[in-house]
């Protein structure tokens, strides 16, 4: 008699399966080969191979290295040097002062009076006398930013009244401003001496080591010079004229009378102020 329980053992073997599961693994394994030949032809075109570039890799930049920073090298002190006995103690120079100069006096009533009657030189002591009353009311000029000169274009009514000022040039916003508020404020003066409208040009120095007074007339009762001719220009068709060369004529009888020196410190001044004025080698 057989026992049931040693016949479910041997019913239950794995090498009892083998004959079904063997020729079903072959058959996967054919199949797979099958599709294989058929999904992938011979002729099917490779794959490209991969691209290979040539970079040259550049390192990023490195932070500095902190530079240690190191006291600076402290130096000995320097021996004194000591004073010997008995010298006396210097002491140090009192600040320098600006220089200054006061504004010249005002014409009197005189050097008017002469000035109402010079005619020679475009009425010469009028206009002088004219600047000097200006600069008379501008005050003390003192050395620094503000010191410097201005020039105008005055002209004068024949009855002495101021017609019109045109400022020309100036080195001193100071200076202008000083020089517009005196003439706004000047005295009532003689008229001119050619009894017509003046047109002159003056200049007034805010300077403290020059005022521009006095000036010299010693040489104005010479005739004024004639205009340059030139003795070889020729139109081409007038007759050339033959330019005589003579002497200068005589001072004319009767010259105002002069109220200043002729003395060497004179003409110095006269020459820097032309200088000055027409700005001779700048």
């Amino acid at each position: 008699m057989v026992d049931e329980g040693d016949y479910a053992w041997r019913r239950d073997t794995p090498w009892r399966r083998l004959p079904v599961t063997l020729p079903g693994a072959l058959l996967v394994g054919l199949l797979g080969l099958w599709a294989g030949a058929v999904l992938v032809p011979d002729d099917a075109p490779t794959l490209p191979e991969p691209l290979s570039i040539d970079a040259q890799l550049i390192a990023p930049p490195q932070a500095p290295t902190p530079v240690r920073r190191t006291a600076p090298r402290q130096e000995p002190p320097l021996p004194q040097k000591t004073r010997p006995a008995g010298e006396p103690v210097r002491e140090p120079p009192p600040p320098k002062a600006p220089a200054s100069l006061a504004a010249p006096p005002a014409p009197t009533a005189e050097e008017w009076q002469l000035a109402a009657a010079y005619t020679p030189r475009n009425s010469k002591r009028y206009r002088n006398a004219w600047g000097q009353q200006v600069r008379s009311m501008m005050g003390t000029a003192t050395e620094g930013p503000e010191q410097g000169q201005v020039r105008f274009r005055i002209t004068i009514h024949p009855d002495g009244r101021l017609a019109r000022v045109e400022e020309l040039w100036s080195t001193s916003s100071k200076a202008s401003e000083l020089a517009y508020k005196a003439m706004q404020n000047l005295p009532r003066l003689p008229p001119t001496p050619t009894g017509k409208p003046l047109v002159f040009d003056q200049t007034i120095s805010f300077l403290p080591y020059e005022t521009g007074w006095p000036p010299s007339y010693q040489l104005d009762c010479l005739p004024e010079r004639e205009p340059f001719k030139n003795p070889f220009a020729w139109d081409g068709s007038t007759p050339p004229q033959v330019v005589a060369r003579g002497h200068p004529p005589p001072p004319p009888e009767g010259c105002p009378p002069d109220s200043t020196a002729a003395t060497i410190e004179e003409e110095e001044q006269s020459m820097r102020r032309q200088m000055d004025q027409w700005r001779w080698g700048r």
